[in-house]
């Protein structure tokens, strides 16, 4: 049997639903798993985590909005993380994890063999946190690191915080999308970020929604992608003081650049999980002013994401093929 994907959200998950989701785990017959937004027990937590680390199967696990609430469950999360050998892609968006869960992680994060996507976002980050984000950033030559980071509304880090940041990025031989949507961010490190970009050679979306930018930001922007070669695609300045005619000149810029590539070359595909239309992640979108998460909008053409357009609490999503673009929508 192919493996399937199971998806639940926003319900409050009875001790049999648990038994079924950790037979099917150890089964190997679950390819994506999410949780996002259940309430469950410790125990059960527990169970889950445990089939987790028995899986060889399992590409994607979505444990968004708070399911991994406190450090007990961090733990049963690392412990799961050291065992499994097959997941590719870890959602922990709105998850209290502060520091400490970070430091908990961080081993089984570094030396998972798979893994290659990794949302943080509001996750109550700080700089000792990024620290240890960076080195899942490693330069070339070393081995492989995140192709995709998610560090949304994480206001703790401090600016020099990102300027670390900034330089892991700079020189990760992996990093494909970034996403800093939400934070504090300013003109001062949205330049070094500029300069981090012009040096990356796989960057390839850039997020910055809502971070507190200005045209001077944008007019960096617009001289790199004019004067400089980039391996840029596409770069998200929505919901900051930028006038639109501003953000229209340089997606405009990157649309050349990307036009012009495709004449030359057969389109890129990302390795791993990105290129995989039957993994497509939920990326929970930091919205401060409107209701505080919500579902990424589709902004980026080159990477496809699972539609999830429907907010009401109850909601499973199956599907039978690894090879199917699309899953399955039942409402319950």
């Amino acid at each position: 049997m192919l493996p399937a994907s199971i998806q639940i959200t926003g319900e409050l998950l009875s001790a049999a639903e648990v038994q079924d989701i950790c037979e099917s785990l150890k089964e190997d017959s679950v390819r994506l798993l999410s949780v996002r937004g259940c309430q469950l027990s410790d125990r059960d937590f527990s169970r889950i985590c445990r089939s987790v680390a028995e899986s060889r199967s399992l590409a994607q696990l979505n444990l968004n909005l708070g399911v991994v609430s406190g450090i007990s469950r961090t733990r049963h999360l690392a412990d799961a993380l050291k065992a499994n050998r097959s997941l590719q892609t870890l959602f922990l968006h709105g998850s209290p994890l502060m520091d400490a869960g970070l430091v908990t992680l961080n081993a089984a994060l570094t030396t998972h063999p798979t893994l290659v996507c990794l949302d943080l976002g509001d996750c109550m980050l700080g700089d000792e946190a990024l620290g240890l984000i960076c080195g899942m950033l490693p330069p070339d030559g070393a081995k492989s690191g995140l192709r995709e980071l998610t560090l949304s509304a994480n206001p703790g880090i401090s600016s020099k915080g990102w300027a670390r940041l900034s330089i892991a990025v700079a020189h990760s031989s992996q990093l494909r999308v970034l996403n800093l949507d939400y934070n504090p961010l300013g003109d001062q490190i949205a330049g070094m970020l500029a300069v981090a970009v012009a040096s990356s050679r796989t960057l390839e979306v850039l997020d910055l929604e809502g971070t507190g930018l200005t045209n001077q930001s944008a007019q960096v922007f617009l001289d790199m992608v004019e004067n400089y070669p980039t391996s840029l695609k596409v770069l998200v300045l929505t919901e900051n003081d930028v006038t639109p005619e501003l953000q229209q000149q340089i997606c405009d810029l990157l649309s050349e650049g990307e036009e012009d590539e495709d004449r030359e070359a057969p389109p890129l595909m990302l390795p791993g999980p990105a290129s995989s239309s039957a993994l497509q992640p939920i990326r929970d979108k930091y919205q401060p002013i409107r209701d505080k998460y919500q579902p990424i909008r589709d902004k980026y053409q080159p990477l496809t994401w699972l539609p999830h357009s429907n907010p009401a609490p109850q909601m499973v999503l199956l599907t039978s093929g690894v090879g199917e673009s699309l899953l399955d929508e039942t409402e319950m």
